[in-house]
């Protein structure tokens, strides 16, 4: 599903020698460099962008996208590079503009619970600087991504069962427009009905409607009282069906993740942990010591029923992390397990009724493909991730793996799901999207597409072609 719809528009050299002279060093049209932002973990190969701006305020990159603009040459942002649908890769050419230097936290407000930052800043980056009043911002999509990154494919991950993603947790933006304008979107008010929802509409737009220099985030209290604990069930369909129950008894679990067989001796040997290899619910509770107690107790009581054993207690601050930072690692780890391979990695999310079935066919799938695969999951709000391990010089095995998602994707959308839970479209999607929303919706989307940049210079090719 590699978009294809438009020939590469290469950087003239009048833009470089423009670029250079308003950027000096901070542009690089170097081959590592360009490959380097050319590249993220999704399983495309695409040819690197001509240049590299490293972009150190709004300024800068309101001026990078002027001169752009000028040349009808696209624009792409790069925050870390930890896409997995192919988002920051330059399938029309152009130039990356790198936010990695705008990371500065511009402040924090304890009495308001925001803080207003760079896209540049990482989301460890953050929790670092605002741990000492008190507060923590909970969208936590596993690897350390850019703020920035987190808002255009509207991230989510593991806490967003309690605390949603970053739909609701992002009030205002600042954003640099197709034309090199810049514009404030929202407030610091919790709503607002003045006008349309323009912050909302730039977070998940992937880039395609302008360049994210500044975000006000909202923020939470540190819980009083925090528990782990991890449990292991027979099968995945009884740790699966743990989750439901969960949920539906109203039971205001922080997280509920799901590690599957393949999934908990990956991370065994990658991290030391010695779990005990079965699928596993890894879950984390927050709230008054009381809640916390109340809400164990209940969870222990719906695993018990379902064949859950084994419950191990993470008590320390040290266990805990060690725990999270495994399951943070757990896609590098099952990478490991097959060296030199990609992945295809998909994300559907269902309605929570739903996700049992979902899951045990997809594993069926995968377990009489042949293919290596591993499952992880969200699974506290419908979400969840199988990814297949394939050799890149097989191309039947990367037919294979496309034939097995495109089955895990259709059986989501026939009951009422979504193609993509938190990764968003990019280029790997792009038929799922017309097939979920419909003709009509995706022509809704070009329309503001071609209104927002007209010259379509704004990371071209993801999403929809034009």
């Amino acid at each position: 599903m590699l978009s294809t719809a438009n020939a590469p528009r290469t950087a003239p050299a009048a833009l470089i020698d423009a670029l250079r002279q308003r950027f000096g060093e901070r542009l690089s049209t170097a081959l590592a460099v360009r490959q380097q932002h050319g590249r993220d973990e999704s399983p495309f190969d695409v040819a690197p962008p001509d240049a590299v701006v490293f972009c150190e305020s709004t300024q800068d990159v309101a001026d990078a996208v002027t001169l752009a603009a000028a040349h009808r040459v696209p624009v792409i942002p790069f925050g870390v590079g930890s896409s997995l649908e192919g988002h920051l890769l330059a399938v029309q050419g152009g130039v990356s503009l790198d936010l990695s230097r705008m990371n500065r936290v511009l402040r924090a407000e304890p009495e308001n619970l925001t803080a207003t930052l760079q896209p540049g800043v990482t989301r460890s980056q953050l929790n670092r600087e605002i741990k000492d009043l008190g507060l923590f911002f909970p969208i936590d999509p596993g690897a350390d991504a850019s703020i920035g990154g987190m808002c255009a494919t509207r991230a989510s991950g593991t806490n967003a069962v309690r605390y949603g993603t970053m739909r609701e947790n992002v009030l205002a933006l600042e954003v640099v427009t197709a034309s090199g304008q810049v514009i404030r979107t929202g407030t610091q008010a919790r709503k607002s009905s003045a006008g349309y929802d323009l912050t909302r509409l730039m977070v998940g737009s992937e880039g395609t409607l302008g360049v994210i220099t500044e975000i006000t985030l909202k923020l939470h209290p540190l819980p009083e009282s925090l528990a782990a604990a991890v449990c292991f069930f027979p099968d995945i369909a009884s740790a699966v069906a743990t989750t439901i129950q969960i949920i539906q008894m109203g039971v205001p679990i922080a997280r509920c993740e799901l590690l599957d067989v393949n999934a908990v001796r990956a991370v065994n040997n990658h991290d030391r942990l010695g779990l005990r290899e079965a699928p596993m619910l890894l879950m984390e509770f927050h709230g008054s010591e009381a809640g916390v107690a109340e809400q164990t107790a209940t969870v222990q009581e719906i695993a018990k029923d379902h064949g859950g054993e084994d419950f191990q207690w993470a008590t320390t601050p040290e266990e805990r992390t060690k725990l999270w930072t495994a399951r943070h690692h757990a896609y590098l780890s099952a990478l490991q397990m097959r060296p030199g391979c990609r992945a295809v990695t998909t994300d559907t999310c269902v309605p929570i009724a739903r996700l049992a079935e979902m899951v045990v066919a997809a594993e069926d799938e995968a377990r009489t493909s042949g293919l290596p695969y591993f499952i992880v999951g969200h699974v506290g709000d419908g979400n969840f991730h199988i990814a297949y391990l394939l050799d890149p010089a097989l191309p039947a095995e990367r037919d294979l793996a496309e034939s097995l998602n495109e089955r895990v994707v259709r059986r989501a959308l026939a009951v009422g799901g979504t193609c993509t839970g938190e990764h968003g479209i990019g280029l790997h999607k792009q038929g799922f999207l017309i097939e979920e929303t419909g003709e009509g919706a995706v022509a809704m989307m070009r329309a503001v597409k071609r209104a927002l940049d007209p010259d379509n210079i704004l990371n071209p090719g993801k999403i929809f072609a034009l």
